[in-house]
């Protein structure tokens, strides 16, 4: 199976929904982790309630902030637009979602920016089965 990284400075919030939902829409396709170069305390709360409420999925449940070092090795690293220089991590394909951040924003942004993430996992993963 593909390992597929999905990568934003702190860890909080575009990347832990696309483990989310790279894990809950194309499990049978990908495994999917997700890191950053910092990390937060807890995962963005809007987020996880929308995430819950959208999908019914617990994302505190399985998942927490975590540095680069901390994921296996894998096979594409998707960054979501943060932009910052990303460390090297070594892999097969690369590329950039340019995701704004909508940490701060109302929910209709959350929302739009969640939509956007699952049409890219989909679209992902069809192309890898």
């Amino acid at each position: 199976m593909v390992k597929v990284a999905f990568i934003c400075v702190h860890n909080s919030c575009r990347s832990q929904i696309a483990e989310a939902l790279g894990r809950h829409l194309a499990g049978d396709v990908m495994e999917c982790y997700s890191a950053g170069t910092e990390t937060k305390p807890k995962i963005n709360q809007d987020a996880v309630r929308l995430m819950k409420q959208l999908y019914n999925i617990d994302m505190e449940a399985t998942q927490y902030s975590k540095l680069l070092s901390e994921i296996p090795p894998v096979d594409i690293v998707v960054t979501m637009g943060c932009n910052v220089q990303c460390p090297f991590l070594p892999c097969k394909r690369r590329e950039d979602w340019g995701l704004s951040d909508p940490t701060g924003k109302n929910d209709q942004e959350f929302i739009e920016t969640i939509r956007v993430i699952e049409t890219k996992i989909r679209d992902l993963a069809k192309e890898l089965s």
